[in-house]
């Protein structure tokens, strides 16, 4: 940004395309194998000069994606924000002066930065350590995300060294501080403004070669996949030292994304339908977690609308709804995840493999608190059965079905100490089973929906629940 012909400033948007190029549209992903595989690589270079587009740039990079009016629709909504980010900036410097602006910028940096060191100077100060698994690709040990955070005084560190190696052969490389300043900007201010000051007091240690600080040519579409993992085994470590604030662990994936593209005869014209389906968040030391909820790295993030999808694509939602009894069984009950089940009308591609990659790692619990359900996608051909999808990208004849179930969120608590009320409630409403209120919380529902009082005293007094 100039203003009166000095650099004050840049604007930035980050936005997601539906396609990059690569072997795949939607998301690059699992199954890549090097960073050309994933998409178009562009190095920094300025598509504009001297206020002109340069054609030549934007021509090579129309030429290699496969819905370029699309994408570049998008680039003229991201000039867009730049432009109007640009002219506000510039509106606030006429209107208080270049070194008051900067004067506020600072105090409000400061002031940022305060509240959050303020909020580590309460936590005892120690090292904290906790630890959590990722799917290594098939036939490979997992991937370990060992987190140790130290508080002293007002500062924390966070130390990442102990996550595994980079893989040459993984889509779970990362190279990023974000999910340390994630569990960080959560734990200390998270309703104050996002700036760099908010993160004054935080050291961030990962080391080249690590998986959060993968090497070129280490492939990395999925770098964002690890981070609710991260974030999750970062608060785990305050379990102990902060328990009437950490809650259980979310879903921890990114929800399960799907892409299907293909040709619409209808249209006479390529399609790409694309969605995120969210999971259930962890259980409360006061409250139940949310139902279907994005995870906490993805900020405004939605799925995208049944109507949408089947107004712009060859395809019918045949459901989505909640996935009962995927909560966490706990005092207060992990989140639900989603049931959504999709069916492609055309031949086409499928970009859809298993929601996140924790199929082996449910979501834990906390302080007695049981595990939520894992979630996992299934793929159905015409004339076939469903089976279990552990390819990131499959071709399906018109016909094709692909159910997706998200994980649920950890409880949190001892079911046991769960009000029966709330317990009846779930069963009313059809999150939690019959079966999974007398097997987990001890509560009887008798044949006519209701509370079975001297069987539950009973099987509360005497259960180990399951």
């Amino acid at each position: 940004m100039f203003h009166h012909d000095r650099l004050v400033a840049f604007a930035v948007v980050r936005a997601h395309w539906a396609d990059v190029g690569g072997q795949s549209t939607g998301f690059g992903g699992t199954g890549a194998y090097d960073p050309w595989s994933e998409g178009l690589q562009v190095d920094q270079l300025k598509i504009y000069e001297s206020g002109r587009p340069d054609e030549k740039v934007l021509k090579i990079i129309r030429d290699n994606i496969r819905y370029p009016d699309a994408a570049f629709g998008d680039l003229r909504s991201q000039l867009a924000a730049c432009r109007l980010g640009e002219r506000r900036f510039c509106e606030l410097l006429d209107r208080y002066g270049h070194d008051d602006v900067l004067a506020m910028i600072a105090a409000i940096y400061s002031e940022t930065e305060a509240k959050a060191r303020a909020a580590v100077a309460a936590i005892p100060d120690g090292t904290y350590e906790a630890e959590a698994k990722m799917d290594g690709p098939r036939g490979t040990p997992p991937f370990e995300i060992k987190v140790k955070v130290i508080v002293a005084g007002s500062d924390m560190t966070i130390d990442l060294s102990g996550c595994s190696p980079q893989r040459e052969n993984s889509g779970l490389n990362s190279r990023t501080y974000a999910g340390a300043y994630i569990a960080y900007k959560a734990l200390t201010a998270p309703m104050e403004p996002l700036n760099e000051g908010a993160f004054g007091g935080l050291k961030v240690v990962i080391p080249e070669g690590n998986m959060m600080m993968a090497k070129f040519p280490a492939f990395m579409a999925s770098w964002g996949s690890p981070l609710p993992t991260v974030v999750d085994a970062i608060w785990r470590a305050f379990a102990g030292a902060l328990p009437d604030r950490i809650p259980a662990a979310h879903s921890g994936s990114l929800g399960a994304p799907f892409a299907l593209s293909g040709q619409d005869p209808a249209r006479g014209a390529g399609f790409v339908a694309q969605s995120i389906e969210a999971g259930g968040w962890g259980g409360r030391p006061d409250a139940d977690g949310e139902d279907v909820s994005m995870s906490v790295c993805q900020g405004d993030v939605r799925n995208t609308p049944i109507e949408t999808m089947e107004l712009k694509a060859p395809l019918m939602v045949g459901e989505r709804a909640l996935w009962a009894d995927s909560g966490g069984p706990g005092k207060f009950r992990g989140g639900l995840g989603v049931k959504t089940t999709i069916r492609s009308l055309v031949d086409g591609r499928w970009n859809a493999g298993p929601p996140g990659h924790r199929s082996g790692y449910a979501p834990w619990g906390l302080c007695g608190g049981k595990p939520g359900a894992i979630g996992f996608t299934m793929i159905r051909e015409p004339g076939g059965d469903y089976e279990r999808s552990l390819a990131p990208r499959v071709f399906g004849a018109a016909g094709t079905e692909v159910i997706y179930r998200t994980s649920g969120g950890g409880g949190w608590g001892d079911p046991l100490q769960r009000d029966v009320d709330r317990v009846s409630r779930d069963v009313r409403e059809g999150y939690v089973s019959p079966e999974q209120a007398r097997d987990a919380y001890g509560v009887v529902i008798d044949s006519s929906g209701r509370v079975d009082i001297a069987a539950t005293h009973a099987l509360r007094e005497g259960a180990e629940v399951a």
